[in-house]
Order: structure tokens, then sequence, then C-alpha cells
């Protein structure tokens, strides 16, 4: 036997894990969280700032996901009181607590982006 122990939940406790990891990955897994959480990463920004740092994305979907975020807690709202009052967007603690795992997952990407690519290839001629 290895010296290497894994405990795996089971029942409940299994289906419990399952889901909390589907709702996480539909939460960053979406078009433009991860980008906007990247964006982010360097510090508040204000919202149009963060457009521009987010590439491609409308002011309509930038709103959206920025709820979206700040709905689960990932990114903070301030509004400061300023002539005229300005809105500025950071990450939470617990949103920058995903910032190595959102990492981890864009190097696993990389490294097997390729190997991904070819057994689509294959898949999609076996199956006409």
């Amino acid at each position: 036997m290895s010296g290497r122990h894994h405990s795996r939940p089971t029942g409940a406790d299994e289906d419990r894990e399952c889901q909390d990891i589907r709702e996480t990955l539909s939460r960053i897994g979406d078009k433009w969280s991860v980008h906007v959480i990247g964006s982010l990463i360097e510090g508040p920004m204000r919202y149009n700032r963060l457009r521009r740092a987010v590439s491609g994305i409308s002011q309509r979907m930038l709103t959206l996901t920025l709820r979206l975020l700040e709905r689960d807690g990932l990114v903070k709202r301030d509004v400061l009181h300023t002539a005229p009052p300005t809105v500025e967007y950071q990450l939470t603690a617990l949103g920058e607590t995903l910032i190595e795992p959102i990492r981890a997952l864009s190097h696993w990407a990389r490294e097997y982006r390729h190997e991904i690519r070819d057994a689509r290839s294959s898949f999609d001629s076996r199956s006409g």
C-alpha cells in the first residue's frame, strides 16, 4: 500500500462537494469573470479603466459580471465621495483566494491544450 491516503467523501457529502465545485466553476467559468478577476489582481479599478482592461466586453456584460462577482463576495464595489461620485471595484479577501487556483488552472490549460485538442479531433473523426 502506498504512503498516500486520500479520504473520499461518500453519499450526501460527495453530492454537496460536487455541487460546490459546479457552482464555483459556473461562476468563474463564464466568458468574462476570469478576465475581470485577472484585471483586478493589479488593484482597485474604476469602471471605465476596467472596461478598457477587459478587451471586448460590453458595458452591459461588464456590469452584469461585476454584479454577479459582487453577489458571490468576490468583488467589492466602493462609491468614492468625489465630485462627481466615482465607483471603484476591487477583489475582496475571498476573491483574492481565487488567484492561485485560477493561475493553477491556467497553467494546466496551457500545458494540456494540445492533448485536449488532439483528443477532441480524434473523437470527432470517429463520431462523424
